[in-house]
């Protein structure tokens, strides 16, 4: 038991960082037509607005708050909040992001299974991940009843230091031997989602974070083609532009009869 929560908190977690980046970057190498989500709003927009905009606010929040509650050192806000306070403002706001988002999901996947539209032009993958991501939600949730049975912050404590010791190159899972099993199972299928993240639809979330630089581009300068006529064709305010009258082509019709005829005289 002790080698099995050795490869699962020690050596898998590095497995999995190291497929979810080597793997993007040779999918966006070598596949950049796949590198997109797969959007199926023209075939139903309606049914997916609510949904989607749902999932996306609740995973968002989920993920900046797993991000920034487990990787921030405990000196950095010890003098500021306790660890219990903590810890009941994570299961506080974890548990409204995360049920917006169970929301949102269910909405989703209902819409992929029930219409018939939307199933067809679905991969298989598509229907996996979603399915996964649904697990990984209700585990997440059934930890906050954990969380709150133990208000002074020692398992929060306990799971920030593996997370950090794994970021710092230093593992050490000996601590996670005590913690609950739904603690542990939703660690796993959270490093499992990374596993899978560059064979999936979920590899549009790279380009999610990179359109931050749309904010930083300069402004283009787009001149119109009508601001390039001669002030006496532009059009006057209020009127259609027309298109200049097309002068009439002269034909060689009759030079050819012209010639037809002296080469009969001539013979």
């Amino acid at each position: 038991m002790n080698a099995l929560n050795n490869f699962l908190f020690v050596v898998y977690p590095y497995i999995c960082l190291a497929v979810f980046l080597m793997g993007s970057l040779a999918r966006f190498d070598r596949d950049q037509y796949t590198w997109k989500s797969d959007s199926s709003q023209l075939l139903r927009g309606r049914s997916l607005k609510w949904a989607s905009n749902l999932f996306h606010a609740g995973i968002l929040f989920l993920f900046v708050g797993h991000t920034v509650g487990m990787l921030t050192p405990h000196g950095l806000y010890e003098h500021f909040i306790t660890p219990a306070q903590k810890q009941l403002l994570a299961v506080v706001a974890g548990g409204v992001a995360g049920t917006i988002c169970f929301i949102g999901l269910t909405g989703l996947i209902w819409r992929r299974v029930s219409d018939a539209r939307v199933r067809l032009t679905s991969h298989r993958t598509d229907l996996a991940i979603l399915l996964i991501l649904w697990l990984q939600l209700s585990l997440g949730l059934i930890t906050l009843p954990y969380s709150l049975s133990h208000s002074d912050g020692s398992v929060m404590l306990i799971l920030s230091d593996w997370a950090q010791r794994i970021v710092t190159l230093n593992p050490d899972a000996s601590a996670l031997a005590a913690i609950a099993w739904p603690y542990k199972v939703h660690m796993v299928l959270g490093m499992t989602i990374f596993l899978l993240f560059p064979f999936s639809r979920l590899v549009h979330v790279w380009s999610g974070l990179a359109s931050v630089a749309y904010l930083l581009r300069p402004y283009q300068i787009v001149r119109s083609r009508r601001l390039n006529l001669p002030a006496e064709r532009r059009p006057a305010a209020g009127q259609a532009h027309k298109p200049a009258a097309r002068q009439p082509e002269t034909t060689r019709a009759p030079l050819l009869g012209a010639q037809r005829a002296t080469q009969r005289g001539h013979q």
